[in-house]
């Protein structure tokens, strides 16, 4: 899901093989983040990682986009959040882009910084 959901985004095939993926998610994305995941009918179709300052991860099965998992799962990191959260998308990412910002996200960075070699954004939400 994670990787189908990644692709569609970008435009462009995942750079790692899925062993790799495997174990980013179960070795070293829960020793800095928390990991949610949403099931339905035994399939993952959401997954996000956060801390109380960053969100790594928050993806979405492509089936099921724009039904408020994402905003569900947005809004969790939110409520654990010291009150600020900083958050990397690709540049190309415009449905994310959109996303965000409709959630109160602002740039406050541009580069590409990332194995994938594209442009990305840097954006930062404050509580109100």
């Amino acid at each position: 899901m994670w990787r189908a959901s990644k692709e569609k985004a970008l435009g462009q095939k995942e750079v790692r093989p899925v062993e790799d993926h495997i174990y980013f998610i179960n070795h070293i994305l829960p020793t800095q983040f928390q990991v949610e995941l949403v099931l339905m009918d035994n399939q993952v179709i959401g997954i996000i990682a956060f801390n109380k300052s960053e969100i790594s991860q928050l993806y979405i099965h492509v089936d099921y986009q724009g039904i408020g998992i994402g905003e569900t799962l947005l809004n969790k990191a939110k409520e654990n959040s010291n009150g600020k959260l900083r958050l990397y998308t690709f540049e190309v990412n415009h449905v994310a882009q959109r996303f965000y910002e409709k959630h109160g996200f602002k740039v406050i960075a541009r580069g590409h910084e990332n194995e994938e070699n594209l442009p990305d954004i840097h954006y930062e939400w404050v509580s109100q």
